[in-house]
Formats: structure tokens, sequence, C-alpha cells
């Protein structure tokens, strides 16, 4: 089914929408039923029957389907955050003695969340490549965790290499595939067990919804659905879900224009003396270009630069002079966002994640191109001696 189809249409030509145009949003907290057998069996299968709100509710349900879809999984969990999904995630699939492989680098609150579950006997260990992993591996390991690209390097790892790798030694592999969306890329189809997203960034769109979603078989997601999901209260609201059906309905538009802006800003970057190196893995001189030419079918705008300083005040001159450029977290929306976490990560940390005090994120938003290069030109020009 194409992705355009999924994004704008899927589910919603079905009899209980009326005919509305646009999905009709339950906000009802419980649903009753016509006799006490019909409530015990909805409640044994609350995964997928109509319960409560804390399970599913038609309006997250339909979001379900469409990200399953794009994602060409066999089911979808939408929760209230992205923390939520990969909290969920990987709760679900380790018990006390087990041990996680974390394989390059990683959004920061998940190696948080790692370091919180060593009190409950999960261990972790953090690798480069599949060499620290056959190093690293243990009796007691169960999982994979990855992204790709990852987190601020924005490094590109052959997914089907390191899927099979995983699969081979009996590992069930999970992969955060926010960066790509599932438009530009497809981890699924690779051989990955689960996908995590934050539908806060590029699928939102718009910078006004804050949650999360895993994607995967049957055989993963039920137990989850029923055990994490339920206990842990991360329940996605019907509100939010409406507006993840509405980002999705223009998501391979935006994505397209994200793609645009973001190549010509990373290339005019690439070429200005004030920046040591792009990572973009658009960018042909990125060293995981061909490999992300292979296995995904477009680029998103998050990137990293780093400027020509070690000086932590001319990283913030810089971030100052900026116009069209705003200073906040988060990032996959309409408007251009600039961060620099050296400035507000701890000196051990950033050592430890390999994060060099000049390290600059960029998400290029919808603005035009030119503008964004005339902003960053002349807050580079100012801003560095």
């Amino acid at each position: 089914m194409d992705d355009e189809w999924i994004c704008g249409r899927l589910g919603e030509d079905e009899p209980w929408m009326l005919g509305a145009v646009n999905p009709p949003v339950f906000e009802n907290s419980l649903f009753a039923f016509a006799t006490a057998e019909e409530l015990g069996e909805a409640v044994r299968n609350e995964d997928e029957r109509y319960v409560y709100w804390r399970g599913t509710n038609p309006t997250v349900d339909l979001a379900q389907r469409k990200l399953a879809a794009l994602e060409r999984g066999e089911r979808a969990k939408c929760l209230g955050s992205g923390m939520g999904a990969i909290a969920a995630t990987i709760s679900s699939l380790v018990s006390a003695g087990d041990h996680v492989l974390v394989l390059g680098a990683v959004y920061g609150p998940t190696t948080q969340f790692l370091r919180y579950l060593e009190k409950f006997g999960v261990t972790h260990t953090h690798v480069d490549d599949l060499a620290g992993c056959d190093s690293a591996i243990r009796a007691s390991t169960r999982l994979l965790y990855f992204e790709s690209p990852s987190y601020m390097a924005y490094a590109v790892v052959d997914i089907a290499e390191v899927a099979g790798w995983a699969r081979e030694r009996g590992l069930v592999s999970v992969m955060d595939n926010t960066w790509s969306t599932p438009i530009f890329q497809k981890p699924l189809t690779m051989g990955v067990d689960l996908v995590v997203h934050s539908l806060s960034k590029y699928v939102g769109g718009h910078s006004d919804l804050v949650g999360g979603v895993v994607v995967g078989p049957s055989r993963l997601i039920r137990p989850l659905a029923l055990t994490e999901y339920q206990l842990y209260g991360a329940a996605m609201s019907p509100h939010d879900a409406a507006k993840v059906i509405k980002g999705l309905r223009t998501l391979p538009v935006r994505m397209a224009a994200h793609q645009e802006r973001g190549l010509a800003v990373a290339a005019f970057l690439e070429g200005h003396p004030a920046v040591r190196e792009v990572n973009h893995p658009g960018l042909p001189s990125h060293p995981g270009h061909a490999t992300a030419l292979r296995q995904m079918s477009g680029f998103s705008s998050l990137f990293s630069l780093a400027l020509n300083t070690d000086s932590p005040q001319e990283v913030a001159n810089f971030l100052d002079k900026l116009r069209y450029f705003r200073i906040g977290v988060s990032w996959g929306g309409f408007e251009s966002l600039v961060n620099a976490p050296a400035l507000s990560t701890e000196e051990s940390v950033r050592a430890t994640m390999g994060i060099p005090v000049g390290l600059v994120r960029l998400s290029v938003g919808l603005e035009p191109a030119d503008e964004l290069i005339k902003d960053l030109g002349q807050a580079l020009e100012g801003s560095l001696t």
C-alpha cells in the first residue's frame, strides 16, 4: 500500500467515521457493555477491545493502524511520550539479571533509563560497532538497542547487518527510527524486531504534541500492551492521537520539503571556514553516505556541525546572534531550531558521549532555505574570532 494513501486515507472511510472528513475524537474515559459476559470478554482482550482510555480508544487505534502500516509492521502501540514508548519496550524484553547491548550513540534519556534499570538487576554495555558487540555480548544478553542515524553524531550503521547479527545470537533488536520517519526508512523490512519513535518530532510536525509509538510483530506488541503499557500509565490521549493523524496527512509532503532545505543548509555550512565538520548523512562527504543510500529513500533535516572553536562563550555567541533559528530543545517541527549540547551538559557526560564543545545541532524547519542560510552566515561571521 502506498505511503501517501496510508497517511491520508487508511481507515478513514469506515462506517464508524459516519462520513466525517476528520476522525472523531472519542473523549470518553470508559466504554459500557450490554452484558456482564461481554465486559469480561473485552477485559480479557483489552489490548484490542475498547474498555477504558488507559487501554485503547478508537481515535488512538486509528493512529496506531496508520503507523503500523507505514512501518510495514503487524501492530503498533501509541504511548504518551517517546520515552514512554522506549521505557515500555525495553522493560517488556528484560528481567532481573539480563544484559542489554547499546550500539552507538543513542538518545540521552534512553541511557538514563538503562542506568535506572541497574537497581533492578538489569545491566547494559555501550559499544561502538559490531566488533564491540562481539566482545561485550554475554550469556545473559537479551536485547540490542540502536539508532541509525545515531544521536548527535548522525553516524549510519548497516541496519540489515546489525539485525542479522542480533538474530543469529537470539537477541531482540530494537531501533529508534525517529530521525528518518517511516517515510524515509523502514527498519522492520531489514530484519529489525521492534521500531520506536517519538511522535513529537516529524510525525506530529507542529510542535504541539508529545507522544511515542512502538511497532512490530503481534507476538512482541501484545504482551507489552497488556502489561507495561497498562502498568506504566503512559497512555496517549485521543486528542494527541488526532494530532498524530493530522500530522500524518502532510508527512510525505513535509519530509520532502525538510530534505530539500536541510541539504541546502548543510551544503552551505560544509564549505564555510568557521565550520570544522558537518554531520549530515545526505552529504556525499559523510562516511556513511553510501550505506544510507542503500537503506534510506531520503534524509530528514536534523544534523550537527562542529564550529571551529573550543570556546563555550563563542558557541553561545553564535546561538545568540541567530535571528531565524530559535534556541530550544526537540526538533522536527515547522520552525527551525538550534541547540548546543555542550552548553547544557555536564563535562563528564559530554566526554562519555564524545560531544565536543563546538558541536551545534540544527533542526531545519520549513522556512525558505536562502533566508536560513543568510541567518547562519551572519551569525558565523559575527561570533567566532
